[in-house]
């Protein structure tokens, strides 16, 4: 099938620069921020989770260019989401014409209402790996909606064809790509995201008796168990195999007590695969390497990155007892 646009999907990544320095206040003394706080937090620094909702940045080729772009039609579902006129014209328009559309007026008013999002508000483009944190205004953003990937030429094309959300960045050649790495966004009146406290997770080879002691009793064959701490908390993965691979990989998370504090695992279904383990001997930077830390003010550190969905979107797990997770918007119509 031939695809009119190269979408690429970057999962929990966005682009960032400096903002201004009333962004970059630190979270109650956060450099005396002692190892216990991976326990406790204070409630008056909690976000609210009632609307809230963060975005990967996507890559969208437009003739020589490559625009970025945060898609927001995961939540903004609207029949009437682009200009009906402009649609009717699709019979005498080129299809390279019909790809790409501004919105204004009325079309981006609904959109920003079907986010709950204002013009007062901004847009936060926070990069975990290199600490930086980008603030726009939404007022200064481009409402755009580009034809999905999917939609090929001789398609009878609705609204359903689009992706509507807002234009961030556009450049020619493919250097963008990287720009955007390990980066996620988030729309609204105040900065979310904990700096400076995303890890790389670089595995290390943890000895027989960790597979004995915390992963016993599986009946699939058992590979490689290794380890990675993080302040007070060590984390344990263990892969189980099949014929054909990894078929499960079981995490579990130790605090400095010795008390399991967390357990999760994971499973690839509907075409998913699971993302290799970054060593310790690698330092090169791993695009698919797991991540964890503090990421949200007043919730609990997350882990993220151990597989990739083929449907649907990547989450988030926090290191609560409820196994907290966040979607990441990610628009993915495959």
């Amino acid at each position: 099938m031939k695809i009119n646009t190269a979408l690429v999907l970057l999962c929990s990544q966005l682009m960032i620069v400096s903002c201004k320095k009333d962004d970059k206040k630190p979270i109650q003394d956060q450099a005396n921020i002692t190892k216990d706080s991976v326990k406790t937090v204070k409630a008056e620094e909690e976000i609210d989770f009632k609307n809230f909702n963060i975005y990967n940045v996507s890559t969208v080729q437009r003739k020589d260019l490559m625009d970025t772009f945060i898609s927001v039609s995961d939540i903004y579902i609207d029949k009437n989401a682009v200009p009906a006129d402009f649609l009717k014209k699709q019979k005498e328009l080129p299809f390279e014409k019909m790809s790409y559309i501004e919105l204004d007026g009325s079309y981006r008013k609904k959109m920003l209402d079907g986010i709950h999002v204002t013009e007062n508000d901004s847009l936060y483009l926070y990069n975990y790996e290199t600490n930086k944190l980008q603030k726009t205004p939404v007022n200064k953003l481009k409402a755009v909606a580009y034809l999905s990937p999917y939609t090929v030429e001789g398609d009878e094309i609705d609204s359903d064809s689009y992706m509507t959300g807002f234009q961030i960045d556009t450049k020619k050649g493919n250097d963008i790509f990287d720009k955007y790495m390990n980066v996620i966004a988030y729309f609204g009146n105040k900065n979310p995201f904990v700096e400076n406290q995303m890890k790389m997770i670089k595995w290390e080879k943890a000895s027989a008796d960790i597979q004995k002691k915390y992963f016993a009793g599986s009946t699939l064959k058992y590979g490689g168990t290794y380890l990675y701490k993080y302040e007070n908390l060590t984390y344990y993965v263990q892969d189980l195999l099949e014929e054909y691979g990894t078929q499960e990989r079981k995490l579990v998370v130790i605090n400095d007590q010795n008390e399991k504090i967390f357990e999760k695992t994971f499973t690839i279904e509907d075409g998913a695969e699971f993302n290799p383990l970054e060593k310790m001997e690698n330092s090169e930077t791993n695009y698919y390497a797991q991540w964890t830390g503090k990421l949200f003010k007043g919730k609990a550190p997350v882990v993220f990155n151990f597989t990739t969905p083929s449907f649907g979107c990547p989450v988030i797990t926090f290191l609560n007892k409820e196994k907290t997770e966040l979607n990441i918007n990610c628009d993915n119509r495959h």
